[in-house]
Formats: structure tokens, sequence, C-alpha cells
């Protein structure tokens, strides 16, 4: 297994966005690789570049000290790494973002959402261009990978492990740190022992509907704290909350969001699961399938509008992207041979999707009826989201 994977897709986005806009941000979760992205950058950008890693004390209390004088006089290309961990950054960013005499772009990497770090969303409203990074995904890895990226996740150091032993100490390694080091440095005061034990919850319930008070009882705390748990997750990249679709149709819908841990591999170093043969018979297998080819596919077509849509009476849909105006559809089966059920019918007809996929591990691409398509995971950025 090669040690390092090519990301053109993200290299181009970044890219694109240097040349659009003054500002760029970079945001996943820690040890995602987005350092690896913008040394890519660095070693090709035609001028200067500066990088400033706020990880290393002396980047910290430099920029600390004199911020403006470094950045207003900095020329070509500004990196910033870790850059939510000196939150004031931002607001000395905005005057030089807008000043005529700029010589500068500024490429900043962050993994924590805009959100979660107070201040932030109002300082660079509509200064920034953002470039999602997430895991690999099967585009980068390769679709004859797909087993592999499924089991260790997308995280670089993780599906490059060179034995199972090696991806279970990374795992380790990599979420002590994060509870321990990364959340207190966003400022949050959390227990790093009780955000454990309810990352741990989680992924038990991972794929399921979201149940503040259920949680809250098992844990002994409220329903507030756990939903301050929940954010700091997703805010974090950790978790991702699906929002339910809400549109009036008339019927008792489901209101509450789904959520799922985003990276697989954690999903599994969490229920303690080392080998894919131990997948296979866990109770959380179809969960955990959900869940990877949810992530895959918004790898592939972007995240914004996704939502899950569900009736009290039990018409489901896993994933609803709204894409040019349209509706399109997936249900996430893992089987040999995915088959229509009545509540797709359903869905297509109440909500009027283009098409429905049903998407499943196999290798052909099929028909089931006119709207409805089984089709491989490893197609899955093949296809095009807009009308025949």
């Amino acid at each position: 297994m090669q040690q390092l994977l090519a990301r053109p897709r993200l290299a181009a986005a970044i890219r694109g966005g240097l040349s659009e806009a003054p500002v760029v941000a970079l945001l996943g979760a820690r040890q995602v690789g987005k350092t690896t992205l913008a040394e890519q950058i660095v070693s090709t950008w035609p001028g200067p570049s500066t990088l400033f890693d706020l990880e290393l004390a002396g980047a910290r209390a430099a920029l600390s000290r004199t911020p403006e004088r470094l950045l207003r006089i900095s020329e070509g290309l500004v990196v910033i790494d870790e850059v939510q961990r000196l939150p004031g950054l931002f607001e000395v960013l905005r005057p030089i973002r807008d000043a005529r005499d700029r010589k500068a772009v500024f490429l900043l990497l962050g993994s924590a959402s805009w959100d979660l770090i107070e201040g932030v969303s109002e300082t660079l409203a509509g200064r920034v261009l953002f470039v999602d990074v997430g895991g690999f995904s099967l585009a980068e890895t390769g679709p004859e990978n797909q087993d592999r990226l499924w089991m260790r996740g997308g995280f670089p150091r993780a599906y490059l492990a060179p034995s199972t032993g090696a991806w279970c100490r990374w795992m380790e390694s990599f979420r002590r740190t994060f509870l321990e080091r990364d959340i207190p440095g966003l400022g949050s005061r959390v227990s790093p022992a009780a955000l454990g034990r309810f990352w741990g919850m989680l992924a038990h319930c991972h794929g399921q509907i979201w149940n503040a008070a259920e949680l809250g009882r098992s844990m002994d705390v409220s329903a507030a704290s756990v939903r301050n748990y929940r954010d700091l997750l997703a805010g974090s990249f950790m978790v991702r909350v699906l929002p339910p679709w809400l549109e009036n149709l008339g019927k008792r819908l489901v209101k509450s969001p789904k959520v799922f841990l985003r990276d697989s591999g954690i999903l599994h170093s969490l229920l303690g699961l080392e080998e894919a043969i131990e997948l296979a018979m866990h109770p959380r297998y179809g969960a955990s399938w959900e869940g990877f080819a949810l992530e895959q596919t918004l790898l592939a077509h972007g995240e914004r509008e996704a939502y899950f849509y569900a009736t009290q009476r039990g018409a489901e849909l896993d994933l609803l992207l709204l894409r040019r105006g349209r509706r399109w559809g997936f249900e996430f089966k893992c089987t040999e041979a995915p088959r229509t059920t009545r509540s797709m019918h359903v869905v297509v007809r109440d909500l009027g999707l283009e098409r429905l996929w049903v998407v499943y591990p196999g290798d052909v691409e099929y028909p089931l009826t006119d709207t409805i398509t089984a089709l491989p995971l490893k197609r899955i950025q093949d296809i095009a989201l807009r009308p025949s």
C-alpha cells in the first residue's frame, strides 16, 4: 500500500479558491490531511510563501504579540495551520483582507467549524471561501479498496497503517489526543471522560434518530448536557447530524435528526472491532454500511441541502439531496441483491424524486423500476444529479 494518495480534486478546489478569494479556509477533522494538502499547494506556489503552524509555541507567540504587523506585511501565500487556536486572528484578518494594498492571500486550516469558535461567524461572514476536507474517498483510494476503506475509515494514517495492530494503536492514540488536548484547546470545559463516554455510547446509536432524553438518562446527565456533547463532536467533524426533511405533505413526519459517526474507522474502533469478519457478525453491521455509504455519497456530491426523510407510518429515505431544483434519493442497503420495498415506492411518489438509487456493496448497476436503480457504491461518483 503506497504511503501517499493523490487528492487532485481537493488540490484543484484549493488552487481555484485562492485565485478567486483572498482568504480560503480548509475545514475538516484533525489528521484528515489538511496540512499535507497545504504543503502540496505551497510546493507549487509561484511566489513567496509563509507557514504559521499554531501547534508550535513559537508561531502562536509570534502571532499573539504582533499579528497585524506580521500579516499585513506578508506577501504571496500565507498558511495558518490550526487557526482555531487563536480565534483573535479572525478580527485581525478582516481589515487586511479588505485592504487595497494587500500583497498576500491566506490559506487557513481549521479543525473546528466556524460556529464552534466564538465570534468567528460574524467576523468573517461572507469574506471566506470554504473547502471541506473529509477523509479518503473511494475515488482517491480506488474502488478495489472499498472494504479496506470501510473497515479502517478515511483518516490517511489509519487507512495506510501497515497492519491491523498499527491501525488499532493509531485509533486509540487519536481518540485520546482528541479528548485530552483538542477539545480543551477549543475552550471547552467538558470533562474528557464524560465526552469519551458519550462518544462510545453514540457508536451504539450510530444511524439512529437523536433522542437526547434517553441518552441523558443513560449517562445520568441532563438532555442539555448531551446536546452540548453532540454539538462539540459535530463542530469538530467527528459526528454528522443529518436533519430531517420537513416539507408539509399532510403527513406526520419524524422531526428529530439522525446522528452518525462520520468516520467508519472510528465507529469500528469504538465498537471494539478489529477485523472485517467481526464487523460482519456485529449487530451494527447494517448501520455501519449506511454511515459509510452516506459519507462517500456526500464526498462525491457535496454536503449542502442533504436530509433524511421519515414518516410516523414507516416510510423512510436514508438520504435526500436537493440539486438544481430537483430531488434525488438514496437508500443504503448492505445486501448482495437489493430489491424494492413498499417504502421506496411511497417516498418516490411522496417526494417526487427524480431518481432513487439503492446503494449496495456489489459490482453491477441494474434497474429495479423506471425510477429506482441498484447502484454499487464503487460507482457513486459516476452518477450525474441532473435530469436525463
